[in-house]
C-alpha cells in the first residue's frame, strides 16, 4: 500500500540548488516516486537569523515505508549529502522535514505530522500551497492555501526558480 508524503526540502550552504536536486533525486531512488515539485523558492534564515538565505522546495512523494521508516530514510539521506546537526535551525546544507503523511496525526518524542511548525513559517506554505492549495491540515481543517493566507511570519518568500514542467 502506498502512502502520500509532502516533504520540505532547505539548504542555506554551499551549491544549494545543486544540493536540493540530489536530495530529490535520493528520495525519488530510495524512499518513493516525487510525483509534484513546487518552484524554488529563497527565504531569509528563520529561527536564528545571522546565516545564509535558505532555498526551499516542496515536493510530494508516493512510498511503502511508514512514518519512522521514512524518517529514518530522510535521516540517512541527509547524512549521505553531508548535513552535521551542530543546533536547532543551524546553517546547513540539506534539510528534509516530514510535513504531512496522508491525513496522520501523530505525536511521537522523535516524529510530529503534521508538522508543528507548519502554521508559522511562509517559506514552508508558500511552497506547500503551489503543490497542494487544498490539502487539508488534518488538525485545523483548513487548506494549505488558507493557513498561507493567515500566516504571521513576515519574512519575504521570493520564488526563484519555476516549477519544473510536468
Amino acid at each position: 500500500m502506498t502512502h502520500t508524503s509532502y516533504l520540505l526540502l532547505g539548504s542555506n550552504l554551499g551549491k544549494r540548488e545543486e544540493i536540493v536536486e540530489k536530495a530529490t533525486l535520493s528520495i525519488n531512488q530510495i524512499i518513493g516516486t516525487v510525483s509534484e515539485y513546487s518552484s524554488i523558492y529563497e527565504t531569509l534564515a528563520w529561527g536564528i537569523e545571522d546565516q545564509p538565505a535558505f532555498l526551499n522546495q516542496v515536493i510530494k512523494v508516493e512510498t511503502i515505508l511508514n512514518p519512522h521508516q521514512l524518517l529514518t530514510t530522510i535521516n540517512k539521506i541527509e547524512k549521505e549529502l553531508g548535513r552535521i546537526r551542530h543546533k536547532k535551525w543551524a546553517e546547513r546544507l540539506i534539510d528534509i522535514d516530514i510535513l504531512y503523511y496522508d491525513d496522520i496525526v501523530m505525536d511521537t518524542p522523535h516524529l510530529t505530522i503534521p508538522h508543528a511548525e507548519i502554521v508559522n513559517r511562509k517559506f514552508t506554505l508558500a511552497p506547500l500551497a503551489e503543490v497542494a492549495p487544498k490539502l487539508i491540515h488534518p488538525v485545523l481543517g483548513k487548506t494549505q492555501l488558507e493557513l498561507l493566507r493567515d500566516c504571521n511570519d513576515g519574512l519575504e518568500v521570493k520564488k526563484i526558480i519555476s516549477r519544473p514542467p510536468k
